[in-house]
C-alpha cells in the first residue's frame, strides 16, 4: 500500500540499468515513492494516467519520440506532474526546448544521487531546479548580446568553433553539409571584420556575441 503523503515518481529512461538504479536509489528514500519505470515515451503514454505521478524523470535520448518531444504529450495525460529532465546533453538548444516545452527542470546523468533527490522534492514544491552546468548555459545566453550582427546559427557554428570543433565536426553535428559550414564561417569573418578564427573567437568574446 502506497503511502500517499509519498511523492510518487515516474521514470522514463532506457538504459534498464540507470532505471532501476534510480528506482532503488529513490525507493530507499522516505517520502518518495517509485511508481513505475518505462523504456520509452509510448511504453509510458499507455499506463501513466493511472499511475497519477507527481513528478516524471525524464531522458532525453529515448527510442521512439525523444524525451524534448515528450514533454507536451506528457503534460496533456498528466497535467499535474512536473517533469524533471535528467541527461546527458547539455546543448543550449536542448535546455532551452525541454524548458520551453514545459519541463520544470534540468539535471545531468553526473548529479549526485542526493541531489537528484532534493531536486525532486524542489520541483514538487514548483521550484525549477539545474546542474551547475546547466544554469551556467542559460545565464550565460541571456548575457549574451542581443544585437549580434550574427544570426542564430552563425553563433552556433561560432561556439563550436571555440569549444575546439572542425569543421567537419561541426556539420556532423548540426546535420548540415561542410560546404554550409563553410558558407557560414565565411559570413562570420566577412560580418566580424576578421580573417582568421582566433581573431573572429576574440572579438566575439570582446562583445559577447558568444
Amino acid at each position: 500500500m502506497y503511502n500517499s503523503d509519498n511523492i510518487r515518481i515516474v521514470i522514463i529512461e532506457d538504459d534498464k540499468t540507470i532505471r532501476e538504479g534510480y528506482t532503488f536509489l529513490i525507493g530507499q528514500t522516505e517520502g518518495y515513492t517509485v511508481v513505475s519505470g518505462y523504456a520509452s515515451f509510448e511504453d509510458a503514454a499507455k499506463k501513466i494516467a493511472t499511475d497519477a505521478p507527481d513528478v516524471i524523470l525524464l531522458d532525453i535520448e529515448l527510442p521512439g519520440t525523444n524525451g524534448v518531444e515528450a514533454i507536451p504529450k506528457l503534460k496533456k495525460l498528466v497535467p499535474q506532474a512536473n517533469i524533471l529532465i535528467l541527461t546527458v546533453y547539455e546543448s543550449e538548444k536542448l535546455i532551452f526546448e525541454a524548458l520551453s516545452n514545459g519541463a520544470s527542470g534540468y539535471l545531468t546523468k553526473n548529479t549526485p544521487a542526493a541531489k537528484i533527490i532534493d531536486s525532486i522534492k524542489e520541483v514538487q514544491q514548483g521550484g525549477g531546479p539545474m546542474s551547475v552546468s546547466i544554469a551556467k548555459v542559460v545565464i550565460n545566453s541571456f548575457r549574451k548580446n542581443q544585437d549580434s550582427p550574427l544570426s542564430k546559427r552563425e553563433t552556433q557554428i561560432l561556439e563550436l568553433i571555440y569549444n575546439g570543433k572542425s569543421r567537419t565536426q561541426i556539420a556532423t553535428e548540426l546535420f548540415i553539409d561542410l560546404e554550409t559550414v563553410r558558407s557560414h564561417i565565411k559570413n562570420i569573418y566577412t560580418k566580424l571584420d576578421v580573417n582568421s578564427r582566433a581573431d573572429a573567437i576574440k572579438i566575439a568574446r570582446d562583445n559577447k556575441l558568444i
